[in-house]
């Protein structure tokens, strides 16, 4: 899933790429992608571009006060095409969600896809003249990279949970999901079952320092990337998040997992959890 880094890359992206550009043709390939109806999605063509934007992980295009945002899920992706078919695409064949097709002011008519891998279909577009209009950037929580430590204490210490679903819950603390949270988490090395509550003080600064880092060097590694290279490029700055049976970079020990029906985390025994090797919920349903 595009976390953080990566739609604020792809907001830059944007900027750099559309902003000037006029909206045109508008093919809509998976109708269930569109989640309002008023103004509809075609009230798009024919505005200037002037802007693109980032709230938590929904990434947004400001087409003259029309706003086109999208949440990428977990198996979307932007992708730019410098010269698209001419054909509208079939409704409904492949990954294609939708496709913008844009005039620049030099006369090129570049485009881009939202594009959706995988059977559940839970990319989502919504066409709204306020961003807060969308339920799920009203919701948001500070955003990651604009708070305190203080303020990053405060939200920790306000609620009782295991701390890795406490900086993945967007309503709290907006743009980390589940691949930045273990990076974050094996940098400070604390648990992800380290309850917010009893978190120490010193321990609390140690983790807001590590989310500031991991963030921000995912950033400015992402930013500037072609969009076609942004997975790997975050795909290659993982130390531990997918890396199940690896030797941690830092201690060398192996890297664990612990596995949910739709979901998986990792991390390492030596650096967050002095050696103890959190239990699996998968194998422990296989052992009884």
């Amino acid at each position: 899933m595009p976390e953080l880094p990566e739609i604020e890359a792809l907001a830059q992206f944007l900027r750099e790429h559309a902003t000037g550009a006029v909206v045109g043709r508008i093919d809509v390939a998976a109708l269930s992608a569109v989640k309002t109806f008023e103004p509809p999605i075609t009230a798009l063509s024919g505005r200037d571009v002037t802007g693109a934007g980032r709230f938590g992980k929904f990434l947004g295009l400001e087409c003259g006060g029309l706003w086109l945002l999208t949440h990428l899920s977990r198996g979307g992706w932007l992708r730019w095409i410098d010269e698209p078919s001419p054909a509208p695409p079939k409704p409904g064949k492949g990954p294609l969600a939708l496709r913008v097709h844009f005039f620049t002011p030099a006369g090129a008519t570049p485009a881009f896809d939202l594009t959706e891998a995988g059977t559940k279909k839970r990319l989502a577009v919504y066409v709204v003249d306020d961003p807060q209009l969308v339920p799920g950037i009203a919701r948001l929580g500070p955003d990651a990279l604009a708070l305190t430590e203080a303020e990053f204490g405060a939200i920790l210490h306000g609620t009782s949970q295991r701390i890795k679903s406490a900086i993945v819950d967007q309503t709290l603390l907006a743009g980390i999901g589940n691949a930045y949270s273990d990076e974050i988490l094996h940098t400070a090395k604390v648990s992800p079952f380290a309850n917010t509550k009893t978190l120490p003080d010193a321990k609390t600064g140690e983790l807001y320092a590590a989310m500031r880092a991991v963030l921000t060097d995912a950033v400015r590694r992402s930013v500037g990337q072609d969009a076609a290279r942004l997975k790997g490029e975050k795909r290659s700055g993982m130390r531990v998040h997918a890396r199940t049976g690896e030797p941690c970079p830092v201690c060398g020990d192996t890297v664990r997992e612990v596995s949910y029906v739709d979901r998986s985390f990792q991390y390492c025994p030596t650096c967050q959890t002095g050696g103890r090797i959190l239990a699996d919920r998968r194998m422990s349903r296989l052992l009884k």
